[in-house]
């Protein structure tokens, strides 16, 4: 195509030229591996370092939403590999203050869930006064998150579904202890979390 022969791709991970990923960024999201210490059953599919935290950024604050497609294939193909879930479970997806999610044109955590090919519910939503939690410790997080997570009534799964929290990264684990709470409280079995990334050095890719 002539624009691409303009401004030809370059892949968000590592900026090569030509292509939109290449086949080095994309190895480094493997099949998904437990994250030890952050509450709930947490996996994940790579560590939050590197060309996989270019890709997550890209995906989620520069625009590249062709992605979404990229990491819902990964998605899908984590979800068998979760031990304890058993088959066609529904994702949540992690949400997002509502002022970012209009800033990125909707919920990114959603549309990669939807591209997976699962039965998708957004089900929770964050109350007013959450805080961007970018530089907040691990108690800090908590406390900006407490109380402040609800359910959607509109976007509830099943009632007997099993459930898969999905998030884009895990650091504290503040948000999928919260989320998870939440959903329990409102009597959903949630039976993983899934993440794309984690920050955690214990990811066997970091």
């Amino acid at each position: 195509m002539l624009i691409n022969l303009l401004f030809p791709p370059r892949c968000p991970g590592c900026g090569t030229w030509g292509v939109r990923l290449c086949a080095r960024c994309a190895a480094l999201f493997g099949p998904p591996v437990p994250v030890p210490g952050v509450g709930p059953p947490v996996f994940a599919l790579a560590a939050y370092a590197g060309a996989a935290r270019e890709l997550v950024l890209a995906f989620k604050e520069r625009g590249r939403r062709e992605l979404a497609a990229v990491f819902g294939a990964l998605v899908a193909a984590a979800l068998p590999e979760l031990p304890g879930v058993g088959p066609d479970p529904w994702l949540v997806p992690a949400p997002s203050r509502a002022s970012a999610a209009r800033a990125r044109g909707g919920s990114h955590v959603l549309g990669v869930a939807r591209a997976s090919g699962a039965s998708t519910a957004p089900a929770l939503a964050f109350a007013r006064g959450v805080r961007d939690s970018v530089r907040l410790d691990g108690a800090s997080r908590q406390a900006n998150l407490a109380g402040r997570v609800r359910l959607v009534p509109d976007h509830l799964p099943p009632p007997k579904a099993s459930l898969v929290l999905l998030d884009d990264v895990v650091t504290t684990g503040s948000t999928a202890r919260e989320c998870v709470a939440v959903l329990k409280a409102g009597g959903f079995r949630v039976s993983a979390v899934l993440t794309l990334t984690t920050a955690h050095r214990t990811h066997p890719h970091g």
